[in-house]
Protein backbone atom coordinates (compact mmCIF):
# COMPACT_ATOMS: atom_id res chain seq x y z
CA UNK A 1 0.00 0.00 0.00
CA UNK A 2 1.13 3.49 -0.77
CA UNK A 3 1.33 6.12 1.90
CA UNK A 4 -1.43 8.03 0.11
CA UNK A 5 -3.87 5.17 0.69
CA UNK A 6 -3.26 5.32 4.45
CA UNK A 7 -4.38 8.95 4.79
CA UNK A 8 -8.16 8.40 4.56
CA UNK A 9 -7.93 5.18 6.55
CA UNK A 10 -6.14 6.89 9.42
CA UNK A 11 -8.46 9.89 9.20
CA UNK A 12 -11.62 7.81 9.56
CA UNK A 13 -10.11 5.67 12.32
CA UNK A 14 -9.13 8.85 14.18
CA UNK A 15 -12.61 10.34 13.79
CA UNK A 16 -14.14 7.09 15.05
CA UNK A 17 -11.90 7.08 18.11
CA UNK A 18 -12.77 10.69 18.93
CA UNK A 19 -16.52 10.06 18.57
CA UNK A 20 -16.31 6.93 20.70
CA UNK A 21 -14.43 8.88 23.39
CA UNK A 22 -17.07 11.63 23.39
CA UNK A 23 -19.92 9.15 23.77
CA UNK A 24 -18.03 7.17 26.43
CA UNK A 25 -17.32 10.22 28.58
CA UNK A 26 -20.90 11.44 28.20
CA UNK A 27 -22.10 8.02 29.34
CA UNK A 28 -19.73 8.04 32.33
CA UNK A 29 -20.94 11.51 33.35
CA UNK A 30 -24.56 10.40 33.34
CA UNK A 31 -23.64 7.24 35.24
CA UNK A 32 -21.94 9.32 37.97
CA UNK A 33 -24.98 11.59 38.16
CA UNK A 34 -27.25 8.58 38.72
CA UNK A 35 -24.90 7.26 41.40
CA UNK A 36 -25.15 10.62 43.14
CA UNK A 37 -28.94 10.46 43.03
CA UNK A 38 -28.91 6.92 44.44
CA UNK A 39 -26.53 7.88 47.24
CA UNK A 40 -28.70 10.88 48.16
CA UNK A 41 -31.86 8.77 48.19
CA UNK A 42 -30.17 6.06 50.28
CA UNK A 43 -29.22 8.66 52.88
CA UNK A 44 -32.79 9.92 53.03
CA UNK A 45 -32.30 13.20 51.19
CA UNK A 46 -35.29 14.61 49.38
CA UNK A 47 -34.64 15.29 45.71
CA UNK A 48 -36.82 18.09 44.41
CA UNK A 49 -37.38 18.55 40.68
CA UNK A 50 -35.29 21.75 40.80
CA UNK A 51 -32.27 19.90 42.21
CA UNK A 52 -32.58 17.10 39.68
CA UNK A 53 -32.87 19.64 36.85
CA UNK A 54 -29.80 21.56 38.04
CA UNK A 55 -27.71 18.40 38.41
CA UNK A 56 -28.93 16.89 35.15
CA UNK A 57 -28.61 20.01 33.05
CA UNK A 58 -25.88 22.29 34.36
CA UNK A 59 -26.05 25.92 33.29
CA UNK A 60 -23.90 26.91 30.37
CA UNK A 61 -21.28 29.53 31.09
CA UNK A 62 -22.04 33.11 30.12
CA UNK A 63 -19.23 33.24 27.57
CA UNK A 64 -19.90 29.91 25.87
CA UNK A 65 -20.89 31.56 22.58
CA UNK A 66 -17.72 33.65 22.61
CA UNK A 67 -15.56 30.58 23.17
CA UNK A 68 -17.29 28.59 20.44
CA UNK A 69 -17.02 31.54 18.03
CA UNK A 70 -13.30 31.86 18.64
CA UNK A 71 -12.80 28.09 18.22
CA UNK A 72 -14.69 28.00 14.91
CA UNK A 73 -12.78 30.98 13.57
CA UNK A 74 -9.50 29.33 14.64
CA UNK A 75 -10.51 26.17 12.77
CA UNK A 76 -11.20 28.31 9.71
CA UNK A 77 -7.81 30.00 9.95
CA UNK A 78 -6.14 26.61 10.38
CA UNK A 79 -7.81 25.22 7.26
CA UNK A 80 -6.80 28.28 5.26
CA UNK A 81 -3.21 28.07 6.48
CA UNK A 82 -3.14 24.36 5.64
CA UNK A 83 -4.31 25.14 2.10
CA UNK A 84 -1.57 27.74 1.63
CA UNK A 85 0.99 25.38 3.13
CA UNK A 86 0.70 22.93 0.26
CA UNK A 87 3.42 23.95 -2.21
CA UNK A 88 2.80 24.76 -5.88
CA UNK A 89 -0.91 24.10 -5.81
CA UNK A 90 -2.96 27.25 -6.39
CA UNK A 91 -6.19 25.28 -6.72
CA UNK A 92 -5.73 23.62 -3.34
CA UNK A 93 -5.41 26.96 -1.55
CA UNK A 94 -8.65 28.21 -3.06
CA UNK A 95 -10.43 24.94 -2.27
CA UNK A 96 -9.35 25.13 1.36
CA UNK A 97 -10.38 28.79 1.52
CA UNK A 98 -13.82 27.76 0.30
CA UNK A 99 -14.03 24.95 2.83
CA UNK A 100 -12.86 27.25 5.62
CA UNK A 101 -15.65 29.70 4.85
CA UNK A 102 -18.16 27.41 6.57
CA UNK A 103 -16.51 27.31 10.01
CA UNK A 104 -15.72 31.03 9.67
CA UNK A 105 -19.40 31.88 9.16
CA UNK A 106 -20.39 29.62 12.06
CA UNK A 107 -17.83 31.40 14.24
CA UNK A 108 -19.17 34.80 13.22
CA UNK A 109 -22.71 33.63 14.02
CA UNK A 110 -21.59 32.57 17.52
CA UNK A 111 -19.91 35.94 18.04
CA UNK A 112 -23.12 37.70 17.01
CA UNK A 113 -25.09 35.52 19.42
CA UNK A 114 -22.61 36.42 22.16
CA UNK A 115 -23.07 40.11 21.40
CA UNK A 116 -26.87 40.00 21.67
CA UNK A 117 -27.26 37.46 24.50
CA UNK A 118 -28.39 38.70 27.89
CA UNK A 119 -25.65 37.67 30.33
CA UNK A 120 -27.18 38.82 33.61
Amino acid sequence: MNNVEWVPIVMFIGMTIVLCAVFWFRYKTKEKMHETFRAALDKGQELTPEIIDRLGHPKATKDKDLRLGVIWIAVSIGLTAFGFGIPDEDEVASIFMGISAFPFVIGIAYLILHKFTDRD
